[in-house]
């Protein structure tokens, strides 16, 4: 394996096709039970991967540098192996701000309720906190580490302005899944979902029909591709 994508379950992944299109190079979409993480990682027999749920964390310990940024969000999803050296980054933050920018979601001075406790999590409060966010909530199953329940932010943070999904609730296949209530959020200017496959959902939909500005992941997906391809090749790309 040369370039790929590591994750648990992959039948979702756009990711092969987004970086046949960004380069002449192979790409390729390789599943780990967990167990054998840590011997696909120590082996290092790839030159550059991309990291997605549940290893964005458990790839961390076994990395010889992290990126400041990464190391601040506690997740890693880039991996680049510099002469038996493995170097890794965080591009989901490049991929989300580069989102929300594009759906001119003003989240200066707002409040953002972010949805879920894993790797992508911790870059929406990242993101959030660089875009200048006046008050930022995290929400999870459980209380714990700071977040709320889902009922508390019913109860106490129904007056947030922004949403940010990355629970895989709604994602293909159970399409029809959505992790909470928007009606229940009377203040909601915009909805971000970390789901791109399918590209727009079921949260996505509802919070439009409601006149909300809402989007999916996919232009998150393919700008933080973007951004591993040039770590990959440590070159930059041109705008577009």
């Amino acid at each position: 394996m040369e370039y790929g994508l590591i994750g648990e379950h992959l039948g979702h992944s756009f990711s092969k096709e987004i970086h046949g299109n960004i380069g002449d190079y192979p790409y390729e979409i390789k599943e780990l039970a967990p167990d054998m993480l840590e011997r696909f990682i120590t082996e290092k027999d790839f030159k550059g991967i991309n990291v997605t749920i549940p290893y964005k964390q458990s790839v961390m310990p076994y990395l010889d540098y992290i990126d400041e940024r990464a190391l601040e969000i506690g997740a890693v999803n880039t991996i680049v192996n510099k002469d038996g050296r493995l170097y890794g980054y965080n591009t989901d933050f490049f991929g989300m701000q580069a989102l929300l920018l594009r759906e001119k979601m003003e989240l200066a001075g707002g409040k953002v309720l972010i949805l879920g406790s894993g790797g992508t999590s911790h870059t929406a409060e990242a993101v959030a906190k660089s875009l200048g966010a006046a008050s930022i909530i995290n929400v999870s199953r459980e209380s714990r580490e700071g977040a709320v329940t889902y009922e508390e932010a019913y109860a106490i943070h129904s007056d947030v302005n922004f949403l940010i999904n990355t629970t895989p609730c709604g994602m293909y296949p159970n399409i029809e899944g959505v992790p909470l209530d928007i009606e229940r959020f009377k203040g909601l200017k915009g909805v971000a979902d970390a789901i791109y496959n399918p590209l727009c959902s079921e949260l996505v939909l509802r919070a439009r029909k409601k006149g909300i500005i809402a989007t999916g992941g996919l232009f998150m997906l393919v700008a933080q591709a973007v951004r591993a391809s040039e770590l990959f090749f440590d070159t930059k790309y041109e705008d577009r």
